[in-house]
């Protein structure tokens, strides 16, 4: 299989893992027909396909370690693999719950309370995994990153107060977000830890099997969200069926992108460390942020807005090139 060597290759691979976390939603744009519930099956179809693939090719081919299949079928298919796969599931309904919450709080709410909790606690956890990178700079980095999620929920208040004058927050939708943020900050850790140095679990098998995860996840409670959705009517699994191919494709690419991400996020780790790894790849909030703002034009009608945009790209980059340097300088190196 193959491993990053450096470094800078493992810098490379985060960035992909920027991109990729940060630009797969867009998928759910392309169709606003195609309910969200009916997108989800091929999103899940496709982040286990993805793992697949990455780990036939690039996890069967190179001098780092056995190849994937060499890999599972050394397996005591216990401990390690069952860690990967309860990863998928803690995920999925974590994102599942992240969406529900955005839908009942907003944007401006639920963002920042799901994605600012994963990240402290996620990272916090990844570190005590292994203990990569200075201390200090890594969460200096994190802080920064906080101040820009803060930033960018300001202005997403702003955009929802114009747009719809008289929203509210509701209790429930607060709930969920921190219940969303706390399940999320255990998926990465306990992924991470099937791959210790040491394990039976290549990367590759780990997010082979953190996507059999995602899909049974999907397969139990899919079907429910379908029949009691958080807003709009009931579905029957026949729509889904009915789809078009391209309505099919799109979630499946929103899968392919998102797995993309994870893959050489996990990678990655294998060399920065998973708390560094994992912090940089929440920089993928940037990316979406880019996309909302020059692509979608989200914030073109919204007013007094600029202040707090610019402040929220210049706390991302201070985070990033804090947590990216915090190996860099990691103590006794």
């Amino acid at each position: 299989m193959y491993l990053p060597s450096s470094y800078f290759v493992s810098v490379l691979f985060m960035f992909v893992t920027m991109l990729a976390w940060g630009s797969w939603a867009n998928t759910t744009k392309l169709d606003k027909n195609w309910r969200f519930e009916l997108y989800y099956w091929d999103y899940s179809f496709g982040v286990l396909l993805t793992a697949f693939i990455i780990a036939i090719t690039l996890g069967s081919f190179g001098s780092s370690g056995p190849s994937f299949f060499q890999n599972i079928s050394q397996l005591a298919w216990g401990g390690e693999a069952f860690k990967a796969f309860l990863s998928g599931i803690i995920f999925n309904g974590a994102n599942l719950l992240l969406v529900a919450a955005i839908t009942m709080a907003g944007m401006s709410v639920a963002f920042p309370i799901g994605i600012g909790i994963a990240l402290v606690l996620g990272t916090f956890f990844s570190y005590l995994i292994v203990s990569q990178g200075n201390i200090f700079f890594l969460f200096l980095g994190i802080l920064f990153v906080l101040l820009a999620i803060f930033l960018a929920a300001k202005a997403y208040r702003k955009k929802e107060a114009q747009e719809n004058p008289g929203s509210h927050t509701t209790k429930k939708g607060i709930l969920i977000s921190v219940l969303s943020g706390i399940l999320m900050s255990f998926f990465y850790p306990i992924l991470a830890s099937s791959i210790k140095q040491g394990s039976s679990l290549s990367p590759y098998s780990a997010v082979f099997f953190f996507g059999i995860g995602v899909v049974f996840c999907t397969l139990i409670f899919n079907p429910i969200l379908m029949k009691k959705p958080i807003f709009g009517q009931p579905l029957s699994m026949n729509l889904y069926f009915q789809g078009t191919a391209k309505q099919h494709f799109i979630g499946l690419l929103g899968g392919i992108i998102w797995c993309i991400g994870l893959s050489f996020n996990i990678i990655a780790s294998t060399n920065a460390g998973p708390a560094i790894a994992y912090a940089f790849g929440q920089g993928a909030t940037l990316i979406a942020a880019i996309w909302g703002v020059f692509i979608w034009k989200e914030f073109a009608k919204v007013r007094a807005v600029f202040a707090l945009l610019f402040g929220m790209f210049l706390f991302y980059v201070l985070g990033l090139v804090s947590i990216g340097i915090a190996k860099l300088v990691e103590r006794g190196s």
